[in-house]
């Protein structure tokens, strides 16, 4: 399972288990407090290091949250069901569990948000969060492929313009339905949207 990474700093060599810690803190901070009332002060406490100790690893709370929530969807995994049919919807469902988790879902919101000011932070939420996902994507059609459920893919270009438009139909509809509409990801409901997705696959040969 892949970890965050912060930005690099100079000095004193990074502890893991701090950064654990303090990632963990931050995620207890969002559910107990929320975005507007957490601070990096409260976090490191409840991550019982000094708050230099955070100012030496991230610039301040917008970027300490992406990492936190990044380190949430890490988790997820794509499963091997049989089908590509059922990877989607294994995948799809462990994706809403995570949403739905309170931690998840103020992190997320508030970055987002945030970042429609901050080109910066909308670069890390990229290449934190979503660029490391589309690895569940490249995993699912290569393993589709050998199961000779879709074609080879022999243009990378290519690849990568299909991996990056089927990441963004799942995440913009799971995202969508579970924290704009509120509605819930269910098993019927991820049935029905890995058979739309799979036959806009078929149709355009992605």
């Amino acid at each position: 399972m892949q970890r965050s990474t912060p930005a690099t700093r100079t000095g004193r060599p990074r502890s893991a288990a701090a950064d654990a810690a303090i990632l963990e803190a931050t995620r207890e901070a969002l559910v107990e407090l929320g975005w507007s009332k957490l601070t990096l002060g409260d976090v490191a406490t409840r991550a019982g290091v000094a708050k230099t100790t955070l100012y030496r690893r991230w610039a301040g709370k917008n970027e300490l949250v992406v990492d936190a929530v990044a380190e949430l969807f890490d988790e997820l995994e794509l499963p091997d069901r049989g089908s590509l049919a059922a990877d989607i919807e294994g995948v799809v469902l462990q994706f809403a569990a995570i949403l739905d988790r309170p931690e998840a879902r103020s992190g997320l919101m508030a970055v987002v948000a945030e970042s429609t000011r901050d080109e910066a932070l909308r670069e890390r939420i990229r290449t934190s969060i979503v660029d490391r996902q589309k690895r569940l994507v490249v995993q699912g059609r290569a393993r589709a492929a050998c199961r000779g459920e879709l074609p080879t893919e022999t243009d990378p270009e290519a690849a990568a313009r299909g991996a990056d438009l089927i990441f963004d139909m799942v995440a913009g509809a799971v995202v969508h339905r579970t924290l704009v509409s509120a509605e819930p990801v269910d098993e019927e409901w991820v049935r029905r949207f890995a058979a739309v997705l799979l036959g806009g696959l078929a149709a355009t040969g992605i």
